[in-house]
């Protein structure tokens, strides 16, 4: 049986009028120090953010999750941030923003080994 490998999480969300702090989970950023794993899922309904918010722009959201991804994958097409250690990846990725796009606080857990599936599983529980 693997070792339990210390993890941390944050939930991203979209958050349409700032002012009225509704949201709507769209994603979850995990974070596996001792194999170096950075992961990123997410999915945009279009129907249910338009129904906090029908002049939300989905494509700008398209547009700002794809760069999440890049800097979590530490592709280059992530820019400067997409090009730093994994650490400080993450921490960018999960600091506190006051704009459309934010992530909830981190919060730590344990995994069998494979952080990819516990990914999955807390994408199905916080986001599906």
């Amino acid at each position: 049986m693997p070792e339990p490998q210390l993890f941390e999480y944050a939930v991203v969300r979209v958050v349409p009028r700032v002012e009225r702090e509704e949201f709507i989970n769209v994603g979850v950023i995990l974070y596996c120090p001792k194999q170096k794993y950075l992961g990123f899922e997410y999915k945009l309904d279009a129907d249910r953010l338009k129904a906090l918010y029908s002049e939300l722009d989905i494509d700008d959201l398209q547009h700002h999750f794809a760069a999440f991804e890049q800097i979590s994958l530490g592709s280059k097409a992530g820019g400067p941030i997409g090009t730093l250690d994994v650490a400080s990846r993450f921490r960018w990725l999960t600091a506190t923003r006051s704009t459309v796009v934010q992530s909830s606080k981190t919060h730590p857990g344990l995994c069998d080994g494979d952080p990819a599936q516990k990914l999955k599983i807390l994408f199905e529980k916080l986001v599906l």
